[in-house]
């Protein structure tokens, strides 16, 4: 883009220096070998020091004629020709001493401009210095003492070329976002003879289309539009996606006016592809710009959250700049000459490649489009914890729940309270354990959902009922910190590097006897993430801790150490419990999903003092996927967090 940097008036005027840039000038008594007395060198270094400043008065000037020019004039002529560049001086260097020749003598000066990205122009000039009849040595001043090619009302002006922007890549390494096919729908005014019924009917067919569009497509002011525009103009109204528009084609394509124009976008698989996770690449706002003004200008695209935004810089490359030679034209506009006096290239950004798995991702967004609650689904493949997707909705949400949610994980965190329990020898899966409708400690009452009661059963069947108190009635087994102790084993608290922001989880401990029994079950102070909790269950089914992964290029600098073998009998107990879990427990729903057996355990986890108000989680692992879902106020786990994981798990196969 061209950033407007004035120019030279005709030859015959009033000469005009150029205004420094960039870096700060070096003041002149810190400036390179003044020699002793009052030699041509103190003019020089004065003369470099009052550019910087703007402070000329205490240098003496004359034109090549001999005249003499006022440091005013001096002054002024630096800022104008300058130009765009006047707000940011260079840094001016004497390079040795001057060269006197009878009464005149010559100085190098290295000019140093520092342009936007932190791009440097250097260059070599010299200064010509003439004595005076009162002994002092006076600068000759001209536009050339600021650059060889500038003359009389020429300005510095700077166009910037950006270069392409990267593309974040999926784990497969092809680009996420690429050239997409779009329809852009419009309307042809003079076909239209009725448009609040045109309205009325467009709005219809949009609102049509699923899954919706996010905001809804405003229609208020097309009839505004249409009346001012010309009769045969394309007034457009929307750009779909191919597949939106195709949903709605019949119902609109021979309403009166309407016309269509087909194109490719750059745009991601869906509207809501890992929509919170990857962020978006937008025009430069009026913050952008407000923030950082030598990064960006009007019409750059920029990205805003998640990936996008985090690395921005490597995405976007650098721009390329052209310093080049302006002058005002006939209406004071300032037009470019054909001059140029430096040039860089535009340097490409650099992709990000990531874990991502289309498929998983796609089939992730599937499973929470219909939910109209905030939710979450996140999927890690346990050989080796690469994210293979991260999904957040309804729609394409912008906040990342799946990395950054803490929330109590309910009746999920009974997989990480029976490993501690069975790293204890406190239980067995087949140890009778009670089942009471409720269980009391300190004056606090415990129930189950719909208050059931078991009896005494296994163990395991208290794992596949998710029986609360029987849980509460354990806690005491695991200590003051065994349920952190486990947690930590399954890599929760962790300092995960993944190379974005993400939250593992904080495990309750050493808390009161009612803390530790609300603890065993997911309740009390314990608050996890879902990638935190599919994590946790990637590390059971796996049977060791690993740390997901989400970024392959650039790797995080400081991923965590995977974790320490779990115990093979503790460990394999919990998988067989949370296989009957949907064999024969809360998550039967999935008992017929199609492919390898499905495990799991489902969660209802109140986050206030009212027992009505829940969250809804189910976690668990199919073949090579383990996963978490998370339904924010999403009631009890088997209308809202099962149903999902099925939708998920189906559309995988």
């Amino acid at each position: 883009m061209l950033l407007s940097y004035p120019r030279h008036p005709a030859r015959g005027r009033t000469r005009r220096p150029l205004v420094a840039l960039a870096v700060t000038v070096l003041a002149a008594g810190a400036l390179t070998a003044c020699s002793d007395g009052d030699g041509p060198e103190q003019s020089v270094d004065a003369f470099l020091s009052g550019w910087h400043s703007g402070d000329l008065q205490k240098v003496g000037f004359v034109d090549p004629t001999g005249a003499k020019v006022a440091a005013s004039e001096v002054t002024k002529q630096l800022k104008e020709l300058s130009g765009e560049l006047a707000n940011t001086p260079p840094t001016l260097r004497r390079q040795g001493e001057a060269k006197v020749t009878a009464d005149t003598a010559t100085a190098a000066v290295q000019v140093e401009w520092t342009l936007p990205g932190d791009t440097r122009w250097e260059y070599e000039r010299q200064v010509t210095l003439v004595r005076g009849d009162d002994d002092q040595w006076q600068v000759m001043w001209e536009p050339r003492v600021v650059h060889e090619k500038l003359t009389d009302g020429d300005r510095l002006g700077l166009r910037r070329d950006t270069g392409p922007r990267a593309a974040v890549l999926d784990g497969a390494g092809q680009p996420i976002v690429a050239p997409r096919p779009v329809v852009r729908v419009g309307v042809q005014p003079s076909e239209v003879s009725d448009a609040k019924a045109l309205v009325r009917q467009l709005d219809a067919a949009f609102r049509a289309i699923r899954p919706a569009l996010v905001p809804a497509v405003d229609l208020s002011d097309l009839p505004k539009r249409l009346d001012e525009a010309d009769p045969g103009a394309f007034v457009e109204v929307v750009t779909l996606r191919d597949e939106a528009y195709r949903q709605i084609k019949s119902r609109i394509y021979d309403l009166p006016g309407t016309k269509f124009r087909a194109d490719k976008l750059d745009l991601a698989p869906t509207r809501e592809f890992a929509r919170a996770l990857l962020g978006t690449v937008d025009p430069a706002q009026a913050d952008d710009l407000a923030e950082h003004p030598d990064k960006y200008a009007a019409g750059d695209l920029v990205g805003h959250g998640g990936l996008q935004g985090r690395y921005d810089d490597r995405l976007r490359g650098r721009p390329g700049l052209t310093v080049l030679v302006e002058r005002p034209g006939e209406d004071g506009t300032l037009v470019p000459t054909g001059t140029e006096l430096f040039h860089s290239e535009p340097q490409p950004g650099q992709p990000l490649k990531t874990t991502l798995d289309v498929a998983t991702q796609n089939a992730a967004d599937a499973a929470l489009r219909g939910e109209k609650r905030r939710s979450a689904l996140v999927a890690v493949r346990i050989s080796d914890g690469a994210v293979l997707a991260a999904a957040n909705g309804p729609g394409a949400a912008g906040e990342n729940l799946a990395f950054t949610a803490q929330v109590p994980p309910g009746s999920t965190f009974k997989m990480v309270s029976a490993l501690g329990l069975l790293d204890r020898g406190a239980v067995t899966p087949d140890t009778p354990v009670t089942c009471d409708k409720t269980f009391t400690v300190d004056g606090r009452s415990f129930k189950n959902s719909d208050n059931f009661a078991l009896g005494s059963v296994p163990f395991r069947t208290d794992f596949a009922k998710s029986c609360n108190t029987a849980f509460a009635a354990l806690a005491p087994k695991l200590g003051a910190d065994g349920l952190a102790v486990a947690g930590r084993s399954l890599g929760l608290e962790g300092q995960w590097d993944l190379g974005i922001d993400a939250f593992t989880g904080k495990v309750s401990a050493n808390g009161s006897p009612a803390e530790q029994a609300a603890a065993s079950f997911g309740q009390g102070t314990t608050v996890v993430s879902p990638l935190a909790m599919a994590s946790a269950t990637a590390a059971v089914a796996r049977g060791r801790f690993a740390q997901p992964k989400l970024l392959l290029d650039p790797a995080p600098a400081k991923p965590a150490a995977a974790g320490p073998e779990l115990k093979p009998e503790s460990v394999e107990a919990v998988r067989a419990m949370m296989r009957e879990v949907v064999t024969a427990g809360t998550g039967t729903a999935l008992k017929d999903v199609p492919g390898q057996p499905v495990y799991g355990k489902t969660g209802t986890a109140e986050y206030d003092n009212n027992p009505a108000h829940t969250h809804a989680w189910f976690v668990g692992w199919q073949g090579d996927v383990a996963f978490a879902v998370f339904v924010e106020q999403g009631g009890s786990s088997t209308a809202s967090a099962v149903p999902i994981a099925e939708r998920f798990l189906r559309a995988l196969r």
